[in-house]
Parts: structure tokens; sequence; C-alpha cells
């Protein structure tokens, strides 16, 4: 059996395009997809800029304490999310384009965003007969108060989940997996239930997470490994074009999938790869691979994914 499996995971493709597996390139991602051929990858996680470093700076330093402050935060204020409408509407057209033309017509794509960016994503996907499958609501019940007394205080994002299959609809959608995943600390989830579209995930990190340096756009891996366990099969090949700090691709490495990513913050891309080195990397087989080789007699049948982490 072991030998099987050794003999699956060599079969196993070693580049996408001109990119070696399971690294994480320095360059922007528009110059990296178009090198990609269509239809290479079965899954996309993208969290591209929000556009929403406008307005004035809010920021809270933790050395007043108040209860229920927690650590120093501070609004996003970065070039790379500002840009004039127009601008961003290009921009947004520019990579779904490539995600698109990347992605087989099995697999699906899940796109971060907030009222400053969603509406534009979402229209750029009709414009490009990409099918939303569902809005999920990212409820995050320890968001950042609202300082200024004049609006609600924002306490969600939206990550649309979308296909580019057309009519027949082939998309992976795990739906036992859905019922029955364990959602630790998701006050909305019922075990054994059908998983619904707000999701309460905390937008705190593991100390894991920023131990070698953080993204001020950086998502839980256990929100993003959630994404991944609904949608994709182990050994397929997942896709990240806004890599920053490579919080996707250590999702999809402990859930053992390949993955390629783009990030072209040299700073952020260091800490990709030293994030990368740390994380344990199950043996990479595909789902129906794993279920032979596992059936067939063994006096000595061991499961090759026990090490897996699970959300």
């Amino acid at each position: 059996m072991l030998e099987q499996l050794a003999k699956s995971a060599s079969e196993l493709p070693k580049v996408i395009g001109p990119f070696p597996i399971n690294e994480v390139q320095h360059m922007d991602c528009l110059e990296g997809m178009r090198l990609i051929s269509p239809d290479s990858v079965d899954i996309v996680i993208a969290d591209p800029p929000y556009n929403a470093s406008k307005g004035n700076v809010w920021k809270w330093d933790n050395s007043a304490k108040l209860s229920g402050f927690g650590g120093n935060w501070s609004t996003i204020m970065e070039n790379w999310d500002n840009m004039e409408l127009v601008d961003y509407f290009s921009f947004t057209l520019a990579w779904l384009t490539e995600v698109k033309r990347i992605l087989r017509p099995t697999g699906s794509m899940w796109v971060h965003g907030t009222f400053h960016n969603i509406g534009i994503v979402n229209f750029v996907m009709q414009l490009l007969d990409i099918e939303i499958i569902n809005e999920v609501i990212w409820y995050k019940r320890n968001s950042f108060p609202n300082l200024s007394g004049r609006r609600l205080t924002a306490s969600h994002e939206t990550i649309l989940w979308a296909h580019t299959g057309g009519k027949e609809r082939q998309y992976n959608f795990e739906y036992d997996v859905s019922k029955t995943m364990e959602c630790i600390g998701d006050n909305l989830k019922t075990p054994g239930k059908q998983m619904r579209t707000v999701w309460d995930i905390p937008n705190n990190k593991q100390r894991e997470e920023i131990k070698y340096g953080k993204h001020p756009a950086q998502k839980p891996v256990r929100l993003l490994k959630r994404m991944l366990q609904l949608s994709t099969r182990r050994g397929q090949v997942f896709l990240t074009p806004f890599a920053g700090t490579g919080s996707e691709c250590v999702a999809a490495r402990e859930l053992g999938l390949h993955f390629i990513g783009f990030e072209k913050d040299p700073e952020y891309h260091r800490i990709c790869e030293i994030r990368l080195n740390s994380v344990y990397q199950p043996q990479l087989i595909s789902k129906d691979e794993e279920s032979h080789a596992l059936h067939q007699p063994s006096e000595n049948a061991i499961d090759p994914f026990s090490g897996q982490v699970d959300g």
C-alpha cells in the first residue's frame, strides 16, 4: 500500500505553468496568472485590496486600558488599498478575468470584501458570467469599535463563493462535511444541521499565525480552512492571487492541497516563506487515490493523513 501511495504522489504535477507548486512567487498576480495555462487550478481564494484606505486615520493604543478594546489596532491606510473608482474597476476586471481563465469548470472561487468593494466584485462577476453560488456573511463579534459615533459598528465582511462552470454547475461541494464539521466557537452552527451563510468566527489569530509578522488585512486560518474544506478534495490545486503573509497557503498545506500564490510586497513575501517552511505538510494524494489505497488488504495498513490538522 505504501508503494501505491508513493507512486500516486510522484505522479502529481510539479509545476503550474512556469511555477513550482507549493511556493509563493514574489511578483504581481496579473503577470503571474497570465503565464498559467487555462483550466489549471481547482480552487481560488482571493483577498484583494478592498479600496478602503480613505478618510481619517483611526487607531487604538492599548496602553490605555478599556474593557473590550483588546490589543493595539488601526484602520488600514495603505497606498495599495487606495485607488480611483475607475482604476479599481479595471483592476478587478483584470484579475477576475485571469482567475476565470485558469480555474477549471469543476472548481470554484471565494472572494473577500466589504461594502467598499464587494458591489464592484459582484458586478464584474456578472459581466464575466461567473455565477455566484452563495454570499457568505462573516460575522466578527469582536470587531473594532466605532469611535466617531457617526455610524453603526461594522461587524461583518462579505465572502462571495462562485464558479465558472456554467449551467452544468460541476463545482465541488462537500455537503456532508458542511453538516458534520466541528465549528468550535461558532454560536450559529448547530452540529448535524445544514451550514448557513452567516459564519460566526472571531477575527482573533492564533499566536503561530502572527509569530513571524502580520498583514493589516490578515484572515484567521480557521476561516480559510472552512472555505477549503467545503469546496476541495485533498490533492487538488489551490491558488491565491494576493497571498499577503501566507495564511491561505498555510490553510491549504495543512489540509493536503497543492498551492501556488503571488505576493509582490517583499516583506510580506518573506513572512510567507518563513511561515510555510514551519507548517506540517501531509502526503499529497487525491481523495479517490487515498480511498483506494486505504482499502487494500494489508497487515500493517496505516492512515497517511492521521496528522491532518482540521479547522
